[in-house]
């Protein structure tokens, strides 16, 4: 989207493995401070540090080489810009998710979404240099994908996080509460793809074709309110088919962008 056709494929390799060394290196952080509520749940208790197959010292080292190695091929191959955003996701995603609200805050979710909507705007920033209005778009479309995704893992994963004492939002406010949230959010990222469109950024044949296929997640999502009563095994069933048709739409999101920025547009 920042490049449109003139793509810089060194600089795009870069950043890629840069932000992925960085990524890596907090997931690894935040295995070792959840290794104990990992260990109680079906989804994570097979993670190498909820195992203790290695070492925290050894997952230390191995986190703190990743994190250098990260930073110093982003120094050097892009810009300041990436680094301070980098740093500012780190901390969200390492402090603010994992160490502060994770075990303590219904809305963590929210928080780790904006960690989680950084890397694209950290490639967005590597080509322009800045964060301008097209940047903070994508950044609110991420986030606002981020919350029926990870609300519906949530809801079929409720059990584990009961277990595990985790104060998520479907336990706290229950799974009607949480799926308006999901109807809201996806509204909200649908509404944003209009405005990327608005503000030139993407064509009308983007537009459409995505408004559509969020109008299906909308419905479903919508659909599963208006049906579900205490039926728990419809309820995980409905929570799985959202979870799913989130990652097929966020791929559709990004392959669409590439499409559309390299060949639609320049025809």
């Amino acid at each position: 989207m920042a490049s449109k056709e003139s793509i810089n494929y060194n600089l795009l390799t870069n950043t890629i493995i840069g932000v992925s060394l960085i990524i890596a290196s907090n997931c690894v952080i935040n295995n070792i401070i959840d290794r104990n509520i990992d260990a109680l749940m079906e989804r994570t208790k097979h993670r190498t540090l909820a195992k203790k197959l290695i070492t925290l010292q050894n997952a230390g080292i191995y986190a703190i080489i990743l994190l250098i190695v990260g930073y110093i091929i982003l120094f050097y191959t892009t810009n300041l810009k990436v680094i301070y955003l980098t740093i500012i996701s780190s901390i969200i995603y390492v402090g603010m998710y994992s160490l502060l609200t994770k075990k303590q805050s219904m809305h963590s979710t929210l928080i780790g979404s904006i960690a989680g909507a950084t890397p694209p705007v950290i490639g967005y920033c590597a080509v322009t240099n800045n964060i301008d209005v097209g940047a903070l778009i994508l950044s609110i479309i991420l986030i606002s994908w981020q919350i029926p995704h990870f609300y519906s893992l949530a809801i079929s994963r409720i059990k584990d996080y009961k277990t595990a004492s985790i104060p998520i939002f479907p336990l706290k406010k229950g799974i009607k509460s949480t799926k308006r949230h999901m109807i809201f959010y996806i509204t909200t990222f649908m509404i944003n793809i209009i405005i990327l469109t608005f503000n030139q950024y993407m064509s009308y044949i983007f537009l459409l074709g995505m408004e559509v296929i969020s109008g299906i997640w909308l419905y479903v999502t919508f659909l599963g309110d208006s049906k579900t009563k205490n039926n728990n095994h419809y309820v995980t069933n409905w929570a799985n088919k959202i979870f799913a048709m989130s990652i097929i739409i966020i791929i559709l999101f990004n392959v669409g962008i590439v499409i559309d920025t390299t060949i639609l547009q320049q025809t």
